[in-house]
C-alpha cells in the first residue's frame, strides 16, 4: 500500500475500537478512518455527551499509543512500529 499511497487515498471503514486500532490502520498506509460503531452506540446511550466522551477516549489512546511509539507527529507512524 505505500506505493499507492500518496496517489489514491484509501480509508479504513470497521473495526476500529481502540486508539491502537487508528494508529495501526494509519500505519500501514491508510488515509483515514471512520468509525462508526463506537459514535452511534454512544449516541444512542448517552447522547451528545456520549460521542464528546467516546471521540475523547479514543483520542487519548491514539495520543497515549503515539507517545509510547515515539511518534510525535502523524507523519512518523510508520509501517515498521506494528510487529507481528
Amino acid at each position: 500500500m505505500d506505493s499507492s499511497r500518496e496517489q489514491i487515498p484509501v480509508f479504513l471503514d470497521g473495526g476500529v475500537r481502540h486508539g491502537a486500532d487508528v494508529f495501526k490502520a494509519l500505519a500501514f498506509g491508510a488515509s483515514g478512518i471512520f468509525i462508526g460503531r463506537p459514535v452511534v452506540f454512544s449516541l444512542a446511550a448517552e447522547g451528545e455527551a456520549g460521542v464528546r466522551k467516546v471521540l475523547q477516549m479514543l483520542r487519548d489512546e491514539f495520543e497515549l499509543t503515539m507517545a509510547l511509539s515515539g511518534c510525535r507527529s502523524l507523519k512518523e507512524i510508520t509501517r515498521n512500529h506494528i510487529t507481528t
